[in-house]
């Protein structure tokens, strides 16, 4: 974390306060993940019901949804949003285990193509995380290339469906996404200070906690990769990477949701403004 504009008159918060005031906010922006996968692991714990878990899993998220939308913790654009990441999602998830990268066991009535409803939410919660985060960060870019990054995110949505037939590209891919945020910082609040990261170091730190996210999604459950069907083992760091290229995709589409445009300094460098 690195300071960047003037700083409140007055005592300054220790690195330790900011550390803590920064694991915080990102605790509140995970509200919606977290408690998702507590009830996919809840759920885990009930005992025969006669209604299937999965069933069950996407009544929950339904009103887990409308709950943050009637206290306001989302808004109707970031419902927008995250309605587009659960639609994505659920098209990944279509793909993906109609080849047998991962499966999900246990029978269900809102299941298609082998695929559960509710594992839309999955993906529905990475995007409230990126909607919650900008908000309570009240994070700004600067110097961000907003159609090149898009169409380098949607090169890495494809070919993560592309790669079962023709070459993996991801490590092009990569290389080519971090020269297009080369420079581009997210600029965001930390107890009432400014602070700055690259923005490809956001992707990487996100890929990493998500890869987490997935072990602990994996254990309780929420789906399975073939070499865990016979009991869990850790997720494949390889995992971490996908992550990191596929945080972008969310990232963009959040970005394209604020409509604010940054201006420029009579220097020339671009000025952050505060996100709606």
């Amino acid at each position: 974390m690195v300071d960047f504009s003037a700083q409140p008159a007055g005592p300054q918060p220790s690195p330790l306060r900011r550390l803590l005031g920064f694991a915080w906010i990102q605790t509140r922006a995970c509200a919606f993940a977290i408690a998702l996968l507590s009830g996919v692991a809840a759920s885990a714990l009930l005992p025969g019901l006669p209604v299937a878990r999965y069933d069950l899993l996407l009544v929950y998220g339904v009103l887990l949804t409308l709950l943050f939308w009637a206290r306001g913790w989302e808004s109707k654009r970031d419902l927008a949003v995250i309605a587009v990441c659960h639609v994505i999602g659920l098209a990944f998830e279509l793909v993906k285990v109609s080849l047998g990268s991962w499966s999900y066991p246990e029978p269900a009535v809102m299941k298609f193509a082998g695929v559960p409803l509710y594992g839309g939410f999955l993906y529905a919660a990475v995007g409230s995380y990126v909607c919650r985060a900008w908000r309570l960060f009240d994070l700004g870019l600067v110097r961000y290339r907003p159609r090149a990054t898009a169409v380098l995110a949607a090169a890495v949505y494809l070919n993560f469906f592309t790669h079962h037939w023709l070459p993996d590209i991801r490590w092009p891919l990569a290389a080519a996404l971090l020269a297009v945020t080369a420079g581009t910082w997210v600029h965001y609040t930390v107890r009432a200070v400014r602070l700055r990261m690259p923005l490809a170091l956001s992707f990487v730190l996100i890929g990493f906690f998500l890869w987490l996210a997935e072990n602990l999604a994996t254990y309780v459950g929420a789906w399975r990769y073939p070499y865990q069907l016979d009991g869990w083992q850790p997720v494949g760091v390889d995992k971490f990477g996908a992550w990191a290229l596929l945080i972008s995709i969310t990232f963009v589409l959040v970005a394209t949701s604020r409509t604010k445009v940054r201006g420029r300094t009579k220097g020339g460098a671009k000025a952050p403004r505060r996100a709606a």
